[in-house]
């Protein structure tokens, strides 16, 4: 895998909210890095844009990788 951006130089957040933002650009990267081919991703969004299924189980990547987040942040506790 060629990368060509560091966009993740830290899990460290200044805020929750920054915090859930990370963790979706983490999902989002992370089905790019599997499915490389950005029109046969793209082809693709038809067929999860309409199924509760799909669109659940990519919520519960975005939380899985927002409780890592959160962990990182030791939950944002002063």
């Amino acid at each position: 895998m060629e990368h060509s951006e560091n966009y993740l130089p830290s899990l460290i957040t200044a805020t929750p909210m920054e915090g859930r933002e990370l963790a979706i650009k983490l999902a989002s990267k992370s089905i790019a890095a599997i499915q490389t081919d950005a029109e046969v991703r793209k082809k693709l969004r038809q067929a999860y844009a309409h199924d509760t299924a799909q669109l659940i189980a990519s919520a519960q990547v975005i939380a899985t990788e927002f409780q890592t987040i959160a962990a990182a942040n030791n939950y944002w506790k002063k």
